[in-house]
């Protein structure tokens, strides 16, 4: 008599099982889901279950983190593939290619940042006219006098 195939319930994975297989740890799979970026079901003890499929998800999830793209690039990123399915090879083509760009950008960025730090000599360069770190093309000078957040100025 052949083995009796599997049933839904023995097909999905607990909350436990999940993150031993992903690598991840419980209370971020709870925060993915509660983002929308993966999902379960209730069984009848009211335990999370999820799909086989949530495995693939949060592979993806852990290498655009890696990346470095924000949690909300990727969640929109996600948004445009069905939850009931394992993304697959391009399904990560196409997300990635959406990526490449940001990720050019910010290796450019953070090359010539490292290409300029010699010049920085920690002197508080709120003080100098122009730093090419914190304040290239004295571009503070237009936000006005007296100190400003980092962010108000641009490396580029």
């Amino acid at each position: 008599m052949p083995p009796k195939p599997p049933t839904r319930e023995e097909r999905l994975l607990s909350v436990g099982q999940l993150a031993s297989r992903s690598g991840v740890a419980v209370t971020a799979l709870h925060f993915y889901e509660t983002k929308g970026l993966i999902r379960s079901s209730r069984n009848a003890g009211n335990q999370r279950r999820y799909p086989r499929a949530m495995l693939r998800r949060i592979a993806v999830i852990k290498m655009a983190q890696r990346l470095g793209i924000p949690l909300a690039d990727i969640a929109q990123a996600l948004a445009h593939l069905p939850l009931d399915h394992t993304p697959s090879a391009e399904d990560w083509q196409r997300l990635s290619a959406g990526w490449r760009d940001d990720l050019s950008q910010r290796i450019e960025a953070l090359t010539q940042l490292r290409d300029q730090l010699d010049g920085c000599i920690g002197c508080g360069c709120m003080s100098l006219k122009e730093c090419p770190l914190r304040n290239h093309h004295d571009r503070l000078a237009e936000a006005g006098p007296g100190p400003h957040p980092a962010d108000s100025a641009t490396t580029h």
